[in-house]
């Protein structure tokens, strides 16, 4: 096999998703089917999936998925968890030795929620103290790493091709209202467990295809809002930035999708005044949220899934609507293999977000 760094594809990565906007859950086995149609895209360095409602007996704690890659990091994690959070219960999640899946950390999940004097202490909330959690264990906790932080959500990754890693984790066995999944060819970075797609900060998860040129920008706006770019990867920083146009500046997922693939100025000079006054403001006020370069990405968030192209539209991005399931993919094929007829189908145009909610339908 190629190492990291003796080999290019500007075209690889793959994302997929499925979800049911009445949000019925279903089994994971299809996500599964639908990526491994694209393993070409792959390299085997990454791989990993998103799935929300699937932890419906806990849908009120927070469920922290953790690697620990040290034999210490899980004690110096739980001793610092219990000062700040209540614990319901803890295990390993569970997993299946396959010969595709090797030197895996040991991975668990923790059901939680946090200690009142620590949300009084924080005032804005309990999600925000699970935002501080998150990158004080990531930054300070050798070799611990939390790589989920949703309510009744999960992200599970790892080192391999999605498929094999869809196995690796029995996804099959869980039920949910949506799956997205990502098959990685890292261009810029190695591959490793914590490196895989998708990112996920609380509820909300990216899987992208692409290699953004605003990374350095983007990362710098983002750390002087108090987040850590870990990872060196620009897909970490798509998620902060989401994380930050929604939740802490309030905006929707289409305005903030008007932020991160805002118009050119010269359509903008070509809007009605209202719609000009809007994007305009936008662009001024988040100048630096702004990504650049070609991508597509499926963000995964609390009720809904988010499908957006760079407004260049330099990568593919199919969608499909069969009744209540909606599909998404890098190709069509991906979405034929688990969905052989459809209602519709359509690709996402450059710049423009197509958003589906629960009880929605496309907003």
């Amino acid at each position: 096999m190629l190492l990291e760094g003796e080999f290019r594809n500007p075209a690889g990565c793959a994302i997929s998703a499925i979800f049911d906007k009445t949000g019925a859950r279903f089994s994971g086995a299809d996500i599964i089917d639908s990526i491994a149609v694209m393993r070409d895209r792959s390299n085997g360095l990454g791989g990993g999936f998103a799935c929300y409602g699937i932890y419906p007996d806990k849908k009120d704690l927070y469920a922290f998925h953790v690697f620990f890659t040290i034999h210490s990091a899980r004690k110096d994690f739980e001793e610092y968890i219990a000062r700040y959070y209540e614990i319901d219960s803890d295990e390993d999640i569970p997993t299946r030795k396959i010969p595709e899946i090797v030197d895996e950390p040991e991975i668990r999940r923790y059901f939680v929620y946090p200690k009142q004097q620590y949300i009084d202490f924080v005032k804005t909330g309990p999600d925000e103290c699970v935002f501080r959690t998150v990158f004080a264990v990531n930054t300070e906790i050798k070799g611990a790493y939390i790589f989920s932080s949703g309510k009744n959500m999960g992200i599970f990754k790892a080192v391999g091709f999605p498929e094999d890693v869809g196995r690796f984790y029995r996804l099959e066995e869980y039920e949910g209202s949506l799956f997205t999944a990502h098959g990685r060819y890292p261009t810029n970075t190695p591959g490793w467990w914590g490196g895989a797609h998708p990112f996920g900060l609380l509820g909300l998860s990216v899987v992208h295809n692409g290699e953004i040129s605003s990374y350095d920008a983007n990362r710098r706006a983002m750390e002087m809002y108090g987040y850590k770019c870990t990872l060196l990867t620009d897909t970490e920083v798509i998620t902060y930035i989401l994380d930050y146009l929604t939740r802490k500046k309030s905006l929707t997922f289409e305005e903030s999708a008007e932020v991160i693939a805002a118009p050119f100025w010269s359509r903008i000079d070509r809007m009605g005044e209202e719609e000009r006054a809007r994007a305009t403001y936008l662009r001024d006020v988040f100048s630096a949220e702004l990504v650049t370069g070609p991508f597509s990405i499926i963000v995964g968030f609390d009720g809904g899934v988010m499908a957006l192209n760079d407004r260049l539209k330099l990568r593919t991005l199919a969608v499909a609507e069969k009744g209540d399931k909606v599909y998404m993919a890098s190709e069509e094929a991906a979405i034929r293999r688990v969905c052989p007829s459809f209602d519709k189908m359509f690709y996402a145009e450059g710049g423009k977000p197509i958003v589906y909610r629960v009880k929605g339908g496309k907003q």
